[in-house]
């Protein structure tokens, strides 16, 4: 016997403006309840001590979660200077406190422009990264610490907001991957005295932006499921870069079955493809050396 769906085929991302304390999944659930959706997921964790935009993936456009990870991201960012954690946060173990030297504007504003461009990153051990099939702050809770590879990533700029009493507020824009903790840990000991986040809020996730979130409280005070429907951003929003292509009802019958279909006036360039039909996304599609596309994720919208 078929085991019920629990929730409804309902579809589409909601901006989340995710509050401080609780995980990325619990915010998750929280929206997955109120949608009654019956599949959900998000594009990349927030710290629980980190609060801003949560892009949450409802039904079919769990799909597209993938290429939203891969988006460059935005954060604004205190970081308490002269306070080293065991976690980089202050939820954290306060392991050393050292005395905030004198810094000048230019030895700060150099500072951070060292940090500008492609960079090396060594990723903390209070991470989601796995050895050996563990997640690294399994490990660091048990008090254990392993080597970890240095990753590339990219700081596109930084922007000192302010420096007040220790506390240096940066805007930072970078590609994924980027551990702002660890950004907040190397800028502390390029300037002598270690550091910390002290509070951290993602304003940008690629092309969705924190102005046009909503809190759970907000979400909850509507109360017109319509309202909420509204709400939800098209599947297919996120993949605006990659080409359209409208094919015909036969194509489209064809690709539902996962058969390649000919595109002759198509120009043969390899690479991912957007198919609709009447304005319908069905799906992406592989162009192929042979004028051919190959579905390669299809897409059952209501």
């Amino acid at each position: 016997m078929a085991r019920r769906k629990k929730g409804r085929d309902i579809h589409g991302i909601l901006l989340l403006d995710k509050r401080q304390g609780i995980s990325s999944n619990k915010a998750l659930q929280e929206v997955k309840r109120l949608y009654d959706a019956n599949k959900a997921g998000h594009t990349g964790s927030l710290d629980p001590l980190a609060t801003g935009l949560l892009p949450v993936c409802l039904g079919e456009a769990t799909k597209v979660s993938a290429f939203m990870l891969a988006d460059d991201k935005r954060y604004q960012t205190v970081i308490q200077l002269g306070v080293m954690t065991d976690t980089g946060d202050v939820d954290g173990t306060v392991l050393e406190v050292k005395e905030v030297p004198e810094i000048s504007e230019q030895q700060l504003a150099s500072c951070l422009t060292s940090f500008v461009g492609q960079i090396e990153q060594i990723p903390p051990m209070y991470s989601a990264l796995k050895h050996n099939g563990k997640k690294l702050y399994e490990l660091a809770r048990e008090g254990i610490t392993v080597e970890r590879k240095a990753r590339k990533i990219t700081i596109y700029g930084i922007e000192c907001l302010s420096f007040v009493d220790g506390l240096l507020t940066v805007d930072v824009q970078c590609s994924k991957g980027t551990y702002i903790r660890t950004l907040a840990e190397d800028i502390g000991h390029a300037l002598n005295c270690g550091g910390t986040v002290k509070e951290l809020r993602r304003t940008a996730a690629g092309m969705f932006k924190l102005e046009n979130a909503l809190t759970i409280e907000q979400l909850k005070s509507i109360e017109s499921d319509d309202a909420l429907q509204a709400l939800l951003i098209a599947v297919d929003k996120p993949l605006q870069a990659i080409p359209a292509i409208n094919i015909s009802q036969l194509d489209a019958d064809l690709v539902l079955q996962g058969q390649q279909i000919s595109v002759p006036d198509e120009k043969i360039e390899q690479g991912l493809r957007r198919l609709y039909h009447e304005q319908k996304f069905l799906g992406l599609g592989e162009m192929l050396l042979n004028a051919k596309i190959q579905p390669r994720k299809l897409f059952k919208l209501n």
